[in-house]
């Protein structure tokens, strides 16, 4: 039978532990003391050890967070010198205004976004100079107390059906700006003297003469001029032109011909054909020889002279069987710049290169080489001069200007304004940064998204 300890606890006992009537009896139990671990002595070897090896852990450690930064870093100044230091670059300047490379891949965005690069890398000088001609306006204008506040531009943007984004805030700035100036500044007259005309454009003497015999014989003027006439706005309006003051005319057509003898012609009079050295219209005419032609690869060794009109193509075809030189010839009188300075030689071509009419000819496998072409007509190339046929219709010395024609006016105004501030020596304008390179990288840039 186990025996039982009774352990009496006595209140007043500070240690009760220590009661010896705690004590086991018959149990077997004694109480045994805590050993302490004998504490380990640190040799000055041991220690040299740990310290160098917490200096390789840091060592390591900051070549470690070195190595990071570095990359970081590399990372870093590789974006900021092929992305934003050249996109913060400034590529224009125009007197204290400064202009940088993102600010011109935005508007080369603006008018030319989702046109292929050949027609962006045509637009990128235009947009130069764009850029430079608007801040010249508003510049200008602001010296003439005419300006256009951010409030008046964000409700512009708004008025449009959807409304447009601050990509546009600098467009329709400037639009607004030239609707000021034309209401503010630019003054045009009510009324003038004007003309009422026929007009059409042949393309050479030849021609005219024998149009002119038909008009004589009783054919209608607007029936021809829109049969013939090369010049656009005569042959779309069957030669009627309308009434014009004189300066109109000349911006209307471009040429100051017409407006020159309207204004000092009798009414009803058919003039004679009128001669106009620097009209451009929509015709031309070829003179070709192949030299050589290569049917696998389709290449052909091509020369060449564009002529005016085929009157003239037939005297020259004429000169040329005659003996005289194609080079010579086309030097003097070819109106394709190729064509002019290589004396007619245009190298080896492929489709495609000149017009569906010069390949007609030139790879055609029947045309033997070296034969000289009949005057082939190209209704694609643009040539300069033609005759004029004119009728004015009626006259009058004072007569109210129409609004399209008011409007042309203050335009006509507007761009001479601006030829001045061109032309003023104080105005100091910069773009010599932009060289080809950096508009090929700002093309590609826009061209992104």
């Amino acid at each position: 039978m186990k025996r039982l300890l009774f352990c009496v606890i006595n209140i007043g006992t500070k240690h009760p532990g220590k009661n010896p009537l705690c004590r086991g009896r018959g149990l077997g139990l004694t109480k045994k003391r805590k050993l302490e671990k004998p504490k380990r002595e640190v040799t000055r070897r041991q220690l040299s050890r740990w310290q160098q090896q917490r200096r390789r852990e840091r060592l390591i450690l900051g070549i470690g967070i070195f190595i990071i930064v570095a990359v970081f870093g590399i990372v870093g100044v590789g974006w900021y010198i092929s992305q934003y230091q050249p996109l913060h670059q400034t590529v224009i300047k125009v007197n204290d205004t400064k202009f940088d490379m993102n600010y011109y891949i935005k508007m080369l965005k603006l008018y030319g976004g989702g046109q292929s690069s050949y027609y962006m890398y045509g637009l990128a000088d235009e947009v130069v100079k764009l850029i430079e001609r608007n801040e010249l306006m508003r510049q200008g204008a602001m010296e003439l107390g005419i300006s256009v506040s951010n409030k008046e531009v964000d409700n512009e943007l708004k008025s449009y059906d959807p409304p447009l984004t601050k990509d546009y805030r600098d467009v329709v700035r400037i639009e607004m700006l030239v609707s000021k100036l034309g209401d503010e500044y630019f003054e045009v007259p009510l009324f003038a003297g004007q003309r009422h005309i026929m007009a059409m454009l042949l393309e050479s003497e030849g021609q005219a003469t024998e149009v002119r015999a038909r008009l004589e014989s009783g054919e209608e003027f607007g029936e021809l001029a829109g049969e013939l006439s090369l010049e656009s706005l005569s042959q779309a309006r069957n030669g009627d032109l309308g009434w014009h003051p004189k300066d109109v005319l000349a911006e209307l057509l471009p040429t100051s011909t017409p407006g020159e003898y309207a204004f000092s012609a009798e009414i009803g009079v058919l003039s004679q054909p009128i001669y106009d050295e620097t009209i451009m219209k929509a015709v031309g005419y070829w003179l070709i020889e192949v030299l050589e032609r290569e049917e696998e690869s389709e290449e052909a060794q091509v020369q060449a002279i564009l002529l005016g009109s085929e009157q003239q193509a037939q005297a020259v075809k004429a000169r040329l069987e005659a003996g005289e030189d194609f080079a010579t010839l086309a030097k003097e009188l070819s109106q394709l710049d190729a064509s002019k300075e290589s004396g007619g030689d245009l190298g080896w071509l492929t489709p495609g290169m000149i017009s569906p009419a010069f390949d007609e000819f030139v790879f055609d496998p029947e045309v033997k080489l070296e034969t000289l072409s009949e005057p082939i007509r190209d209704d694609i190339v643009v040539t300069t001069e033609g005759y004029w046929l004119l009728r004015v219709l009626d006259k009058d010395d004072n007569r109210e200007i129409s609004d399209d024609d008011r409007d042309l006016l203050k335009g006509m105004a507007l761009n001479d304004w601006v030829s001045s501030l061109w032309d003023d020596p104080e105005n100091e304008i910069d773009h010599s940064y932009l060289d080809e390179e950096k508009k090929a990288w700002a093309i590609a840039k826009a061209m992104e998204s």
